[in-house]
């Protein structure tokens, strides 16, 4: 079924990282969007007389930010797409459409949770963190998270992943980081790409879920890695952000 087309007004927009910034829109007609946490929107922004479509992850979490489609757009040197995004003032419409994707909870069978991001990867992540909380609660799931990203200030959403699995026994966040490194790593944080970390995981092929999404490159060597020890592409889900200007 075709989707159809709606105008977003934007209510606020900040800057999380400083390549990264997140923007809140409404829906004009105020309805709200029926998603499912992973899924994303594709964006119609006018450029030069042309208008260009660029799709981008849900952030917003169901629930307590229901009215809210909240993304994150990172910044693209001489992009024409991020030209708009990062100076879009509240109050300015835009075009959409969607939702769209397939790179969500689906129902599996109690086991444990791969969710693996670089960059604004981890979007859908963040939305899925309710639906997370109640399968660890009553299926006894587990739910790994790994982040890369190049350096300790470009960690999307850090805080609440970090908050959320100290409060949460069965819920672990890793942060790799490419280029640089703090003073002090926590206990959390790792040195080189993210999914350098996968051989040390203890990989079950039959238990294990593993969700991809972000650079093509990191995706690609995942998936081959994965298959390699076992994985069937069942247990595999992928989404790849291409950059794009």
């Amino acid at each position: 079924m075709a989707q159809k087309q709606f105008q977003l007004v934007l209510q606020a927009a900040r800057m999380i990282t400083p390549r990264v910034r997140e923007l809140t829109f409404v829906r004009e007609d105020r309805s709200p969007l029926d998603y499912t946490p992973g899924q994303f929107i594709t964006l119609f922004i006018e450029s030069g007389g042309e208008r260009l479509r660029r799709s981008y992850s849900i952030a917003s979490i169901p629930g307590s930010e229901s009215e809210e489609i909240r993304i994150a757009a990172t910044y693209v040197e001489g992009g024409r797409a991020t030209a708009r995004l990062f100076k879009i003032e509240p109050g300015e419409r835009i075009q959409a459409m969607g939702p769209f994707g397939r790179l969500v909870l689906r129902e599996d069978p109690p086991g444990r949770y791969l969710l693996v991001a670089t960059g604004t990867g981890v979007t859908p992540y963040r939305a899925m963190l309710p639906e997370l909380e109640r399968r660890i609660d009553l299926e006894g799931f587990h739910v790994e998270l790994l982040l890369g990203v190049r350096g300790p200030e470009e960690l999307i959403y850090g805080d609440e992943f970090t908050a959320f699995a100290s409060q949460c026994n069965a819920f672990t966040f890793r942060a790799c980081y490419s280029r640089e490194q703090p003073e002090r790593a926590g206990e959390f944080e790792h040195s080189g790409y993210v999914q350098g970390i996968l051989p040390n995981m203890a990989l079950n092929p039959e238990r294990d879920i593993v969700y991809l999404c972000g650079n093509p490159t990191m995706i690609d060597e995942a998936t081959a890695f994965l298959t390699e020890n076992g994985f069937s592409m069942r247990n595999v889900r992928r989404e790849k952000y291409v950059s794009s200007n």
